[in-house]
């Protein structure tokens, strides 16, 4: 009966343990397969964001080629653009060359006659100081002919006082009277030689008078010449740019109000200020090629501000903004094609107004771009 009790003891004794084994063994498979969905789960995550990345690395490249495409049309007309300028500068340097020699040549001739006007003031000068010796040399003889004159008549009275002629003492006043003909004719030589010298100057100076008076004409001439094609230039611009109270002609200047060209306290042109310039080059252009080539001209460009002061960033005072304008319609006429050679630019600040007053309506006149056609 006993061990009977003791057997069922231990066979009830092992099944507890038997269940947690079971139990454990259950946990541990739902902790695998929890596992494995959550690996499953980040994986599906990790290959949707890579295909989503692949998709948005697509549309990138589609759009990198679109780009490409419109950056290679755009270097093709670059290029055109490129051999059309290239070609126009070729022919823009040949009529530069040709200016050049022409305008060697007139150095070449305004050289010339500056040497011979040098040489002949040298000659002038020389023949001048000639003319010094031979007044001081004539001014010697003569001081000597008194000299010898009075001791002639100093023998001559002691001879007469004495009324004895020695042999010895005629001699002697021979001797002078040979020496004073002789001092005679050496002052009338020195004299033609100072008549003939003071003819060759006079000559010189009818030379150089004349050559002054063909010089003068001849600068006359360019400069009538000159002004008819300013006052022709004047006239197409007038028509050009129509009749406008901030645009006007003052004496041989033509004025642009500074507000068609700037914005206030500024040096860069606006869109209008080009238009404008840009039709002030063509005109320019068009009157050039008239222009003969001896006429050696210029366009000035004189910036002018009015008196109130100026103190910023770009501009320490109103010369310097005055002298930043001037520059900057210089370069853009050169871009639209003027030479170089053919334009100054100056800024006055505001020392030379129009109009003294200190009013806004003063202060407007005096705000301008002026251009003159002048002479170099």
């Amino acid at each position: 009966m006993g061990l009977a009790s003791r057997r069922q003891r231990r066979a009830t004794d092992i099944w507890p343990g038997f269940v947690d084994a079971l139990a454990s063994l259950l946990m541990i498979l739902i902790f695998v397969l929890l596992v494995f969905v959550l690996g499953q789960f980040f994986l599906g995550q990790a290959l949707s964001g890579r295909d989503d990345a692949l998709a948005q690395l697509s549309r990138r490249v589609n759009e990198l080629a679109s780009l490409l495409s419109l950056e290679r049309q755009a270097n093709e007309d670059l290029r055109l653009n490129l051999a059309q300028i290239s070609g126009e500068l070729e022919k823009a340097g040949g009529r530069a060359d040709d200016l050049a020699a022409r305008l060697e040549g007139l150095e070449d001739d305004n050289s010339e006659l500056s040497d011979e006007l040098r040489d002949r003031l040298a000659q002038i000068a020389r023949l001048e100081n000639d003319v010094k010796a031979l007044e001081a040399l004539k001014a010697e003889m003569q001081a000597e002919v008194r000299r010898l004159n009075a001791a002639v008549t100093d023998r001559e009275s002691e001879l007469e006082s004495e009324r004895e002629l020695s042999a010895e003492a005629r001699a002697q006043a021979a001797l002078l009277n040979q020496q004073l003909e002789a001092l005679r004719a050496e002052l009338a030589r020195l004299n033609e030689a100072l008549d003939a010298a003071e003819a060759e100057n006079a000559a010189k100076e009818a030379q150089i008078a004349d050559l002054g008076n063909r010089l003068n004409r001849a600068l006359a001439s360019k400069v009538q010449e000159l002004q008819k094609y300013r006052s022709e230039f004047f006239g197409r611009l007038r028509q050009v740019l129509g009749a406008r109270d901030d645009i006007r002609i003052e004496g041989d200047r033509f004025v642009f109000q500074s507000e068609i060209l700037f914005e206030s306290a500024s040096a860069t042109l606006g869109e209008e200020g080009k238009t404008t310039i840009a039709q002030l080059a063509d005109t320019l252009l068009q009157i050039a090629a008239e222009i003969p080539d001896d006429v050696n001209w210029i366009l000035r460009v004189d910036g002018h501000t009015d008196r109130v002061p100026i103190n910023n960033e770009r501009f320490a005072s109103n010369w310097e903004l005055s002298a930043g304008r001037a520059i900057s319609v210089v370069n853009y006429l050169v871009s639209q094609g003027v030479p170089p050679n053919r334009l100054v630019a100056a800024g006055f600040g505001e020392f030379q107004p129009l109009d003294p007053g200190r009013g806004p309506e003063a202060r407007r006149r005096n705000r301008r771009i002026e251009f003159k056609l002048d002479q170099r």
